[in-house]
């Protein structure tokens, strides 16, 4: 990951290879936005045309380059949209940070960026955080798998030095450490998710999440399917047996000093989803290996909650399995006994987040936390109700209020849905105590009835919120703003804006 740097150098002066700046739609066209005066000056006052004229607009998303020719120390100027300022002339962080993603990103190649959007807002630290962090996003690349060919790619940026007013501020070097820290996390995630599934079966995985808790120091256990099969984890261990590769369970625990309030989190780990018997299309089954995106950002918040020493307590439980159609595979119209003793009907074997989901949550509840919050990449249904850039979330209304609000200010978007009666009716089994499925109903409803179901494990009382990141969590299109093809890392930003919010008001 690239370095990120405050420095208090101005526009036209700063040393770099090249400089972001920001470009804002105004009321009469494109204006510059605060920071990039001095080079303004340094250009005698040509910078806006010369922009205009290679037909930058101000648009959010949109980043122009221009050459200096010489008039400045840096060789090449990328401007940035910012779209329109609100009100008070204030740009929003979200716009800040994707402004920030996507000029770093056009500068592949260039070895040392400096920034004038953190200035944008007159230098305050939510948007020098929102500016660093975007950088840091923007710059990813998961190289992982090129030996050879790059593909005409060249390589990231080494360092981004952002301009700010005061850079030897305490406050000011707090907010860039966090983006550090945040897009740390992300990337974990994000490389997790994009590891080929050969790479990463369960017993990997893992081993994964057990380096990135020593690194943070916070303890880590596995259960193997010895202990699974000793606990009682009968739904991990269902989905598992279609495949030669053993499941797993772990538990990561931090104790935030000072604490006051508990949380536990659980994140759907099935590293690669054939969909068992009941096989998934092989169209877009290649993106099956991005089923351990909550298991991912789990993993990463949690770890990343300990960097930030968060005043929290939290315990994350984080399923891991592989769904195949081996010989020894679970089936349709098996009733598999879950963790807690509850009973199960199948009635479709890609139905099988949910199924390592309730035993982990069983046993999460186990310990009475204050909150239980999941994620997982569930249900397709989700991405048909919302798109691919909207989460759903679901459970306690005022917990969900929470990780709406969360998400809003991290740039992940959420939305809460609803978990209606009438799909736990349809849910219920002529022979066990719920089906997996509302297979009576029409196939309408998936992402609702996914949720219903994992509701059903969680004891009365205790505040619980689901959140579906099946479209959000990988990108399978061009990139835009900080984010690349392939895993994006959501929802850790929400979960870290969560676990701060938690900790600081309980």
């Amino acid at each position: 990951m690239l370095s990120l740097d405050l420095t208090d150098t101005t526009a036209g002066k700063a040393p770099v290879d090249a400089l972001v700046i920001g470009i804002a739609q105004g009321q009469d066209g494109p204006t510059l936005a605060p920071g990039a005066e001095s080079l303004d000056k340094a250009m005698k006052g040509k910078l806006l045309a010369a922009l205009i004229a290679l037909g930058a607009t101000g648009d959010e998303g949109e980043v122009t380059k221009l050459a200096t020719l010489g008039t400045a120390p840096m060789a090449v100027i990328a401007a940035a949209g910012l779209g329109r300022s609100d009100d008070s002339g204030r740009f929003g962080s979200e716009s800040v940070r994707r402004a920030s993603g996507a000029a770093v990103r056009s500068l592949a190649g260039k070895s040392l960026i400096g920034s004038t959007l953190g200035l944008v807002n007159g230098g305050d630290d939510a948007t020098l955080r929102a500016a660093g962090e975007g950088a840091l996003l923007g710059a990813y690349a998961f190289d992982r798998y090129r030996t050879v060919s790059q593909n005409g790619r060249k390589p990231q940026a080494e360092s981004v030095a952002l301009i700010a007013p005061k850079p030897r501020d305490r406050a000011a070097k707090a907010a860039v450490k966090r983006s550090v820290v945040v897009a740390a996390a992300v990337h974990l995630a994000r490389d997790l998710v994009n590891t080929a599934p050969n790479d990463l079966h369960p017993v990997e995985l893992a081993a994964a999440a057990q380096a990135a808790a020593k690194r943070a120091g916070i303890t880590a256990r596995v259960l193997d399917e010895k202990a699974l099969r000793r606990e009682g984890f009968g739904g991990i261990l269902a989905v598992g047996t279609g495949s030669v590769n053993p499941p797993r369970l772990v538990h990561l625990t931090y104790r935030g000093r000072g604490a006051k309030t508990s949380l536990a989190v659980v994140g759907k780990g099935i590293t690669f989803d054939s969909g068992g018997l009941s096989i998934k299309p092989s169209a877009a089954m290649h993106q099956m290996k991005s089923d351990m995106a909550g298991a991912a950002a789990m993993v990463a918040a949690v770890t990343a909650a300990a960097e930030l020493k968060l005043a929290l307590d939290i315990d994350a439980w984080v399923p891991m399995a592989e769904n195949m159609p081996g010989g020894g595979a679970y089936r349709p119209s098996d009733v598999v006994t879950m963790y807690g003793g509850r009973r199960v009907e199948v009635l479709n074997t890609d139905a099988e987040g949910r199924m390592v989901l309730a035993d982990a949550i069983v046993r999460a509840a186990e310990d009475a936390p204050d909150y239980l919050v999941e994620t997982s990449t569930l249900t397709g249904a989700q991405v048909v109700a919302l798109g691919h850039r909207v989460a759903g979330v679901m459970g306690d209304p005022a917990l969900c209020q929470r990780i709406e609000a969360a998400g809003e200010r991290s740039g992940e978007p959420m939305w809460t849905m609803p978990l209606p009666d009438d799909v736990r009716r349809a849910m219920d089994s002529p022979i066990a105590d719920i089906s997996q499925i509302n297979a009576r109903m029409d196939k309408s409803a998936g992402m609702l009835a996914a949720g219903t179901f994992l509701a059903e494990f969680v004891p009365d009382g205790l505040a619980f919120a689901h959140i579906d990141i099946a479209g959000p969590s990988y990108n399978s299109q061009s990139p835009y703003g900080y984010v690349p093809t392939g895993g994006t890392g959501v929802p850790v930003r929400t979960l870290l804006e969560l676990m701060e919010d938690l900790s600081e008001n309980g």
